[in-house]
């Protein structure tokens, strides 16, 4: 959003809940059908980001209410928009954004998009209501991409960066390598006799790497299925992920404070 507005862009941001309950509160524990949790944090991020009358939520779940900064004004916002852009595909195409003239869905988690556009008509159906399509698989279109070919006309992209927002800086000398992860997140995916799983099945390939070597690791890890004592029992330093995702300046800390 900072990127974009500072390159001179009129950007909003809206988000909807889907059609299913998926408002996850920390606090609770919870996935249900509440957005209490995640509206006074947006409230908080927006309005230190100067975004505090340019964000709106939609409320399928809860009598199709907006709730938010500008409320149900985001539909006026849409109808003069110019590009709508659907991050790891979230939003589902409403009214007022199927009219935007440009609709691009950008993801944020290669192959298991296209494996989901392969064997599930409704996202493909959902992918389709888009007219650009970026992935952050780099390597896609190159004689050793592996992605299934879903059809769609995807091209790469990168995670952007603000730059005069992450300031680079050196790193601690005595700071860990670190990374935040959920171990299961989601059922793997099998197209064509393949199966893509999750981070659980790549960590068995560097479990021991802190015993091999003097430097520091850390994760700031969550998910239910962790097998926390055998990772701390190689050497792995464990964080709460929750103290260090709080919101997006302790998340920079965070990465500011690692070494790599």
């Amino acid at each position: 959003l900072l990127g974009l507005a500072e390159l001179g862009h009129d950007v909003w941001f809206c988000e909807d809940s889907g059609d299913y309950p998926l408002c996850y509160d920390p606090e609770r524990g919870v996935v249900d059908a509440d957005p209490g949790y995640g509206l006074a944090y947006a409230q908080r991020v927006f309005e230190r980001i100067g975004f505090s009358e340019r964000w709106a939520y939609h409320d399928h779940l809860n009598g199709d209410a907006w709730r938010g900064g500008i409320g149900n004004r985001m539909k006026s916002v849409c109808e003069s928009a110019d590009l709508v852009i659907n991050v790891s595909g979230i939003n589902p195409l409403r009214p007022w954004l199927q009219d935007i003239p440009v609709r691009a869905l950008i993801d944020t988690d290669p192959v298991f998009t296209q494996v989901d556009i392969l064997k599930d008509p409704e996202r493909r159906a959902f992918a389709a209501g888009h007219n650009a399509f970026f992935t952050f698989a780099e390597n896609i279109g190159q004689p050793d991409c592996e992605m299934p070919d879903d059809g769609l006309p995807w091209r790469a992209t990168r995670q952007p960066v603000s730059s005069s927002h992450w300031p680079a800086s050196p790193a601690p000398a005595d700071g860990a390598w670190t990374t935040v992860m959920v171990w299961d997140p989601y059922h793997a995916r099998e197209w064509q006799g393949r199966s893509w799983g999750m981070k659980s099945v790549e960590m068995e390939k560097v479990l021991d790497l802190p015993s091999r070597c003097t430097e520091r690791f850390e994760i700031a890890l969550g998910g239910s299925a962790t097998p926390r004592d055998r990772l701390t029992a190689q050497g792995w330093t464990l964080r709460d992920p929750l103290a260090i995702t709080r919101d997006p300046w302790t998340y920079q800390q965070y990465l500011c404070d690692s070494k790599a």
